[in-house]
C-alpha cells in the first residue's frame, strides 16, 4: 500500500511548481476577447499549441494515467475560463489533445510553433516548460521515451539548458522526499470528514479542498517560490489523505 500512497500524493502536487515570474499578465478575458472560438483558430494560439505538446507529453509513456488525467483536466478547465465561451473551448481543447496524444511524428513542428507564437519569451518559456516537466514526474516515475519528449521541446523552444537541469532535478528531489503519513485519523481531520461518512461526502469535501489550493493557471501568476512552496505541501497533504482513507476502505471491504 505504501508505493500506492505515494504515487498517488503526486496527483495534484507539482501543479503549484509551474508559476511564472512577476507581472507576468499576457493571459487574461481582455487580451483574448477577440479570439475566435474555432478549432481552426484556436489549435494555432500559443495555448493550443501548449496543449498540443501537453498531448504528446503524457502519452509519451503509451498511457494517460488517472493522476495525469486529473492534472491536465484542472488545467483545460482554467485556459477555457478565460475565453468568451468556457464550455465550447473546453470541447475544442480536449479535441485538439486527443488530436495529438498519439503522434510524436510532428512534435518539433508543433514546438516550433508554440516557440515563435510566445517570442522566446522566458517567462512562458518557464511556466510551460515547468507544467510539462512536473507531468511527465506526476506518476512518480519519468520513462526514457517521456525524457526524450521532454527535452526535445526544450530544445526546440531555445530553453536554457542549465535551467531546463535545475528545474528537472527540482522535481526529481521533490519526488525522493516525498514521505506518506500513516496516521488514518490525521487524514479524516485534515479533509474535515469523519470517519463515518459515505465516500460521496468524502470526495466532495476532497475536490472542494484541491480546488481551493489547486494553482489557476491564469489567475495565479506573479506569486513567489516561498508562497508555492507552502501551497504545493498543503496539496500534497490533501491527496495524500484522499488516496489513504479510500485504500483502508478499499482493504476494509475486501
Amino acid at each position: 500500500m505504501g508505493n500506492i500512497i505515494f504515487l498517488a500524493i503526486l496527483g495534484a502536487v507539482f501543479y503549484w511548481i509551474f508559476k511564472s515570474y512577476a507581472k507576468y499578465t499576457a493571459y487574461s478575458q481582455e487580451a483574448l476577447k477577440n479570439v475566435s472560438i474555432n478549432k481552426a483558430s484556436l489549435e494555432h494560439t500559443e495555448l493550443g499549441l501548449f496543449v498540443a505538446l501537453v498531448a504528446k507529453v503524457a502519452k509519451a509513456d503509451g498511457k494517460v494515467d488517472a493522476l495525469e488525467a486529473q492534472l491536465i483536466g484542472i488545467m483545460l478547465d482554467d485556459i477555457a475560463a478565460i475565453f468568451p465561451e468556457p464550455a465550447k473551448t473546453k470541447e475544442i481543447l480536449k479535441e485538439i489533445f486527443d488530436e495529438h496524444k498519439d503522434s510524436l511524428g510532428n512534435l518539433r513542428d508543433v514546438a516550433a510553433s508554440l516557440s515563435r507564437a510566445i517570442r522566446r519569451d522566458k517567462s512562458k518559456q518557464q511556466l510551460f516548460m515547468g507544467f510539462l516537466i512536473q507531468l511527465a514526474f506526476v506518476d512518480g516515475t519519468m520513462s526514457k521515451s517521456e525524457e526524450d519528449v521532454l527535452q526535445t521541446i526544450a530544445e526546440v523552444l531555445e530553453f536554457d539548458p542549465n535551467h531546463y537541469h535545475t528545474l528537472f532535478d527540482r522535481f526529481e528531489q521533490m519526488i525522493k522526499n516525498i514521505h506518506p503519513k500513516a496516521n488514518i485519523a490525521d487524514a479524516y481531520k485534515l479533509l474535515g470528514v469523519k470517519e463515518e461518512d459515505d465516500m460521496d461526502v468524502i470526495k466532495k469535501a476532497y475536490r472542494k479542498m484541491i480546488r481551493e489550493y489547486h494553482p489557476d493557471l491564469i489567475k495565479s501568476q506573479g506569486k513567489d517560490e516561498a508562497f508555492m512552496e507552502k501551497a504545493t505541501q498543503k496539496t500534497q497533504e490533501i491527496n495524500q489523505a484522499y488516496e489513504m482513507i479510500k485504500n483502508a476502505r478499499k482493504s476494509f471491504e475486501s
